[in-house]
C-alpha cells in the first residue's frame, strides 16, 4: 500500500468536488448569525472549520472560490503550488512545502473571493495539507469555476484556467 493510499484509508478521506480527497476535522460549536455577516453569506456560519486535504500528482484542485479567507497548512509529501487569480485579474502562485531554502512556505492564506486551485509539484507524489476557513466553510459559499466563463472574465490567463478546470 502506498503512503497516499494509507493516508486516505487511515484519515478516512473522501473525494472532494474540486479534486483530491478531504475530511472535515473541526467545526466550532459557536456560530455567527447571518444578520452579523456580510450580505454575501446566506445563513449562519460556524466560527471556524478545518479539513485534511490530500492531492496526488495525477489530479489537481480545480479553480474555485469561497467567500472566506482559507489558510493552507503543509503537512507532508511533495510541495504544492497554489494558483490564484484575484478579483482584479492578477495571477500569482505560492509554493507550499517544507524547503525554506527554496522559499517554500509552511502556510499561506488565500483571500476570500480569489479564484484558486492547486497542483502537486513532484512527479509520482502526493501532498497532505490542512485548510482552515473562518467564518466556517459551508458549501453554499463554494463556487467551482466554469472554464469558458472564467476565461472570458480573465482572457490573459486562458492557459492556466484550461489546466485547472474540468468543465
Amino acid at each position: 500500500m502506498t503512503r497516499k493510499d494509507f493516508l486516505i484509508q487511515e484519515l478516512e478521506l473522501n473525494a472532494h468536488p474540486e479534486g483530491g480527497f478531504y475530511k472535515e476535522t473541526y467545526r466550532s460549536e459557536g456560530s455567527i448569525s447571518e444578520n452579523h455577516l456580510p450580505e454575501k453569506f446566506k445563513g449562519d456560519r460556524n466560527y471556524c472549520t478545518s479539513i485534511y486535504f490530500l492531492l496526488s500528482r495525477t489530479d489537481f484542485s480545480a479553480f474555485h472560490k469561497i467567500n472566506q479567507d482559507e489558510t493552507w497548512h503543509f503537512y507532508e509529501g511533495s510541495s504544492i503550488t497554489i494558483h490564484q487569480i484575484s478579483p482584479e485579474g492578477i495571477y500569482s502562485k505560492i509554493i507550499l512545502g517544507n524547503n525554506l531554502l527554496e522559499k517554500e512556505m509552511f502556510q499561506y492564506t488565500v483571500k476570500g473571493g480569489f479564484w484558486f486551485g492547486a497542483t502537486v509539484n513532484k512527479t509520482n507524489s502526493y501532498t497532505l495539507v490542512g485548510c482552515t476557513v473562518a467564518p466556517g466553510f459551508d458549501f453554499n459559499d463554494f463556487e467551482l469555476a466554469n472554464r469558458i466563463k472564467l476565461q472570458k472574465k480573465f482572457p490573459n490567463h486562458k492557459r492556466i484556467i484550461e489546466e485547472l478546470t474540468r468543465v
